[in-house]
């Protein structure tokens, strides 16, 4: 991996990236919750993309990784904000300036929102374990309580990390951001993978998104025995896959 670079917002705000420029559209890969582009799914695509020859972004939302800010004050308004800002930064790849979102459980949300934002410059979605409006569903009455007393709450975790916060004003936005209440007016082919071990993010949520998307070119891929995170060895090959296969068909339906 090359060190990252870096792109300033005219808020003062630095947001770190890589870029591997190649053939469209650009694969922009849209990290988990406290994520960065480290991660090993990130990392996979990227390295995949620059044996390839396509193009692909990485970044790290502000308040997290190698970008500037504190975490306490990302938003998924704020985050969207930024993937679009670096999309437009990097600009098109070989006369294609198309991008295909990759999210990854909370980014699996965000890439509804930047979709959203991009317009026609969607060309498709990838979800894995994908988390739509765990503002609403992820929290307990008394959590949800807390959060709009503006108290920051803490969760236990699996991985050994110390526990999870949750800012008021992440979950306040999350909630002015669902997207599950109504049809979500994205007509782009999208593929959803999840695995049925999920304990944090039920397999379902998929299925209701499936539903809740206007395209009619949906595909859900559940896998019986994958975790959240959806990390070992054979999902990420089976992750790349699908991403490759994808892409054929997008060139296809062109």
């Amino acid at each position: 991996m090359t060190d990252p670079l870096f792109l300033d917002l005219c808020d003062g705000r630095r947001i770190a990236y890589r870029f591997a420029d190649g053939q469209g559209p650009l694969l922009v890969f849209l990290p988990g919750y406290l994520s960065d582009m480290e991660g090993s799914k990130a990392t996979a695509l990227f390295d995949w993309a620059s044996r390839n020859g396509r193009a692909c972004l990485l970044l790290d939302y502000s308040g997290c990784g190698s970008s500037s800010g504190e975490f306490a004050d990302g938003t998924l308004s704020r985050w969207r904000d930024e993937v679009v800002a670096l999309v437009g930064h990097v600009g098109g790849s070989e006369g294609d300036d198309s991008a295909v979102l990759v999210g990854s459980s909370m980014g699996g949300w965000l890439m509804l929102l930047a979709a959203r934002a991009l317009g026609d410059r969607c060309a498709g979605l990838v979800g894995i374990a994908a988390a739509p409006d765990f503002t609403d569903w992820g929290y307990d009455a008394d959590q949800k309580r807390k959060l709009a007393d503006g108290e920051t709450i803490h969760e236990d975790n699996d991985y050994g990390y110390p526990p999870t916060p949750t800012h008021p004003g992440f979950w306040a936005d999350g909630q002015a951001n669902r997207q599950l209440e109504e049809t979500i007016p994205l007509t782009c082919p999208v593929v959803l993978l999840h695995g049925q071990r999920d304990n944090e993010v039920p397999w379902e949520v998929s299925l209701r998104l499936a539903d809740k998307l206007g395209s009619d070119d949906v595909q859900v891929l559940l896998v019986k025995d994958a975790d959240h995170r959806m990390s070992r060895d054979i999902d990420v090959a089976r992750l790349l896959d699908t991403i490759a296969s994808f892409l054929d068909r997008l060139k296809d339906h062109a």
